[in-house]
């Protein structure tokens, strides 16, 4: 059967491509080398019905009502302000660092001004901020720096706060008021019906095919279409042409207990200084579901494996730059995606740069011939 448009990838990026290229007539063939559609946020019951995501928590939020009107076509949601806890010596603290923090634990009595004070007498002023090391200690100073971000960080990337972008640390505020929340977005929901529910009906159109289970890199040059949007790994595409761009990578130890109906106070647990994980996640408090038992998931990050994070340093963009510049000049060729383009995206963040590609590719695509990656 002709296709229109070849998308590689049935993740966030690959899913909305599909679907808005398929409700303009255009066909598509989706193929995955995963058996299953979704990507990362792809979720499923265990072997005990517990509503899980195999490949660890995804939390949906966005300040945009564009992205947030677009998904809802294909779910309705359950309203979800995700909390994270920190163990810090021996207590369970909210992050990111607020008020409640700082009194737990350091014994303090402090209001919203005493808080602002107490962090502007501790923090470390930077007049240039160049590295996530620079962002901590200009915000927090050194012993919250300590009991917080740099273990968390050397599990979690592999590297010394000194050595990432300013960017990774920026993702994470600092209050002075009781807000215990992790995000402050406008829109913070899940799925009503999870993710996978929501996958299924936005690939539902007559106009998709999938094919999962399928390798495009060991019989690209088989498949043909008029366009081709690609979404996994932009130096993979490229034959690895000028090295290995560096990804971070996770295990997941998944684990079930049917003796207690939950085993955390909140959604997720963060260990900055304890154990070779960084974070357990306690799957009910997200889906809402009712269970007599629970199921959650530790993380470890590692250095091999799936590629999950981008690396966010000064020397890996360069890098991504050189391979930017050939994508931006291959025939036929759409990249879009946390790994298409190398950067350290939310869900949201990739619905909106899909959204955008699609725009861009429907007017295109008539006009071309079929392409493969040899072309």
């Amino acid at each position: 059967m002709q296709h229109d448009v070849l998308i590689v990838g049935a993740g966030f990026a690959g899913a909305v491509c599909a679907e808005r290229l398929a409700a303009s007539g255009k066909r598509c063939l989706v193929i995955d080398r995963r058996d299953h559609i979704g990507g990362n946020a792809f979720d499923q019951l265990d072997e005990h019905g517990v509503l899980i995501h195999p490949y660890g928590p995804h939390i949906f939020h966005t300040n945009s009502d564009r992205i947030f009107a677009y998904l809802s076509q294909f779910t309705e949601w359950r309203p979800y302000e995700h909390r994270v806890l920190a163990k810090v010596e021996e207590q369970l603290v909210p992050l990111p660092i607020n008020r409640t923090t700082l009194n737990k634990l350091y014994g303090l009595d402090l209001d919203e001004d005493g808080a602002a004070a107490f962090l502007e007498q501790v923090r470390e002023p930077r007049e240039t901020i160049r590295t996530s090391e620079d962002v901590v200690l200009n915000s927090v100073g050194h012993d919250l720096c300590e009991k917080f971000f740099r273990g968390y960080t050397a599990k979690q990337w592999g590297l010394d706060l000194s050595e990432l972008s300013a960017g990774v640390a920026a993702r994470i505020p600092t209050r002075t008021n009781d807000d215990d929340r992790y995000f402050t977005d406008v829109h913070q929901a899940m799925p009503l019906h999870g993710y996978a529910a929501m996958f299924e009906r936005m690939l539902a159109s007559e106009h998709i095919d999938i094919h999962l289970g399928v390798d495009y890199f060991q019989d690209r040059a088989s498949y043909r279409a008029r366009h081709i949007v690609y979404t996994g790994p932009i130096d993979r595409f490229f034959d690895y042409r000028f090295g290995k761009l560096p990804y971070r990578s996770l295990s997941f130890a998944h684990e079930h207990r049917a003796d207690i109906d939950w085993l955390q106070p909140t959604g997720t647990i963060n260990y900055p200084n304890d154990f070779e994980y960084t974070r357990t996640t306690e799957f009910k408090h997200i889906t809402g579901q009712a269970h007599s038992g629970t199921s959650i998931v530790s993380e470890f990050p590692q250095e091999e494996g799936d590629p999950y994070y981008p690396i966010p340093r000064p020397e890996n963009e360069a890098l991504f730059k050189r391979y930017e510049h050939l994508a931006r000049n291959a025939t036929g060729v759409t990249f879009v995606g946390r790994l298409a383009q190398y950067r350290y995206y939310n869900m949201d963040q990739v619905v909106a740069a899909a959204l955008t590609a699609a725009e861009k590719i429907i007017p295109l695509v008539d006009g071309q011939e079929d392409v493969s990656v040899g072309d």
